[in-house]
């Protein structure tokens, strides 16, 4: 049996989700229209506004004036850490498209629409497969929508203010030779900014994802301990490829990211105990 016939089966054998295929579909379709609607939202909000945005907010870490460039030249000053300090690289950026401008505003501020509608997303998500857990496991798993968001939320924060001004005064200050300029394109900066941002707020759903697969079995305590030089060189690959070829900004981000690798084995021993306690009650 497929993982979606399971899936509708679990919810029919739920009293609060008998329905038929096509019901499921269409409380599917009610979940998915009231995500849009709120992602819509925020984004009017935030094309409104997108100017100011640009200014305080997309264009902030490249300036020296950005928090996050102050703390780690005040870091590095201190702890006498050259390469810390971000100073930040004055930039002036290019537009090569006649619309590109206008149809960067409506991606950027999708963008942030979704990031800030997310709670309310992962929300509908859940309110669509709660009727297929039984009540025991949703007691369990009471809390899920605060902690998802706010491990969305931290990994976007953590990707904005550490990772993006070491991507930016990295890429900015690098040449091959001095008879070569750096001309940004806005597309080119705004890209390696979502890509970044939103990349690293998946990423920190790591323990939710782990959780999730110790739920149905897939995964076990046992397997990520033994596979644990595995993950921190897949850690290490990804931090590498994240952050630019520095030491010191792929250990930035390696270690929030070994750290969430075991929270997460912690999540599924708990779930592996659970599952031992229910089976000996039986």
């Amino acid at each position: 049996m497929s993982l979606i016939d399971n899936f509708l089966s679990s919810r029919n054998k739920n009293p609060l989700g008998e329905m038929k295929f096509t019901d499921h579909i269409d409380d599917l379709r009610k979940h998915i229209i009231r995500s849009v609607i709120a992602v819509l939202i925020f984004s009017i909000i935030a094309f409104i506004n997108i100017e100011r945005i640009f200014q305080e907010v997309i264009f902030a870490p490249s300036k020296p004036d950005f928090i996050a460039n102050r703390v780690m030249c005040d870091l590095a000053k201190k702890f006498h850490i050259e390469n810390l300090c971000m100073e930040g690289v004055p930039m002036d950026f290019q537009n090569t498209q006649l619309s590109g401008q206008f149809m960067l505003s409506f991606s950027s501020s999708f963008m942030i629409g979704f990031i800030l509608a997310f709670p309310f997303v992962f929300w509908q998500f859940w309110l669509f497969i709660k009727p297929a857990l039984k009540p025991s496991e949703v007691k369990q798993a009471r809390g899920i929508v605060f902690w998802s968001s706010l491990l969305f939320f931290l990994g976007v924060l953590f990707a904005y203010y550490v990772i993006a001004p070491f991507t930016i005064s990295f890429f900015a200050m690098y040449t091959l030779s001095p008879q070569f300029k750096n001309i940004i394109t806005i597309t080119s900066y705004y890209d390696n900014m979502s890509d970044i941002v939103l990349g690293m707020g998946v990423v920190f759903e790591l323990p939710i994802v782990v959780y999730f697969l110790s739920r149905i079995g897939i995964i076990t305590p046992k397997l990520m301990r033994d596979k644990r030089r595995y993950a921190i060189l897949i850690l290490l690959f990804l931090a590498t490829i994240i952050t630019p070829p520095d030491m010191l900004s792929c250990w930035f981000v390696f270690i929030p990211l070994y750290l969430l690798y075991e929270i997460s084995i912690i999540l599924s021993a708990r779930v592996a105990k659970q599952r031992v306690r229910k089976q000996l009650s039986q």
